[in-house]
């Protein structure tokens, strides 16, 4: 079954680090990576929330602004995508990911489609690996 834990963490921490805790950060990350290679499908960490875009429509109308979507005071830092047998092994994922640790990380089953009997979102009916 597919998890995706996404990691939300004070985005200041790690701008006013030290580059030697900075070192110290991606080196956990690059740990916890090859602790679980073999149900990670996929995760990239993502740029500071000044870099953000939030689209919304409304009565047709696309709203473009600059900036996440809401102040609030852990940012959405990340994410992992990973294949586990059951929400308890994608718990103990989630609790190994350095963000954890000052941070929250949630986990959240990814829709499956095809057990709804529904195409993929974007993906041409049987193109799916």
């Amino acid at each position: 079954m597919e998890y995706l834990l996404t990691i939300y963490n004070d985005e200041t921490g790690f701008a006013e680090a030290t580059p030697e805790q900075g070192a110290a950060m991606l080196d956990a990350y690059t740990e916890f990576g090859e602790k679980h290679a073999g149900v990670i499908k996929g995760g990239h960490g993502l740029q500071p929330t000044t870099t953000a875009t939030s689209v919304r429509v409304r009565d047709g109308e696309r709203l473009v602004t600059d900036g996440p979507f809401a102040e609030t005071k852990e940012q959405l830092a990340g994410y992992y995508l990973v294949d586990v047998a059951n929400l308890d092994e994608a718990i103990a994922a989630a609790a190994d990911i350095p963000g954890a640790h000052n941070g929250t990380v949630e986990v959240r089953p990814i829709m499956d489609y095809e057990a709804m009997g529904r195409p993929v979102p974007g993906e041409a009916q049987g193109a799916r690996a």
